[in-house]
């Protein structure tokens, strides 16, 4: 089974496991599905892992990377342009930020991350009471 398939109308990592063998769906936005297509065509990439590992000779190998790759890959990419101090998992971080931030509901962006408690989602966001603008006041009364 692909990883990458189509599910209700749209483009979907499929069936990701996370911690304690958690599956969920998340949806790909289409600009991100364009520059993937974009990748695998230009690497001729038409089955297997799509980031795959490299030997020192610069061979590209049929294995995919680990997360420890992909951590590395983030961090010297980060440096690379002046950020210390970032990781995958601030990307992650952002994302939900950015998609909360848009006006994603918190029970979407908790399916996203795959948490199981609500409560960890609204932590994870540091959500906090806006008095000023208080989410009540969208009620039409």
């Amino acid at each position: 089974m692909r990883l990458i398939q189509r599910r209700e109308g749209r483009w979907v990592i499929a069936d990701l496991i996370g911690k304690r063998g958690r599956v969920r769906t998340v949806p790909i936005p289409a600009a991100a599905k364009d520059a993937l297509d974009d990748w695998t065509s230009a690497a001729e990439i038409t089955s297997g892992p799509i980031w795959r590992a490299m030997r020192k000779g610069g061979a590209i190998t049929d294995l995919g990377l680990s997360a420890w790759a992909i951590w590395d890959v983030v961090v010297t990419a980060a440096k690379a342009a002046g950020i210390s101090h970032l990781g995958p998992h601030d990307l992650r971080r952002t994302c939900a930020k950015l998609c909360r931030t848009a006006g994603g509901e918190l029970e979407q962006v908790q399916a996203l991350l795959g948490h199981e408690d609500l409560s960890t989602t609204a932590h994870y966001l540091n959500c906090t009471q806006q008095i000023q603008n208080a989410v009540n006041d969208r009620i039409a009364l």
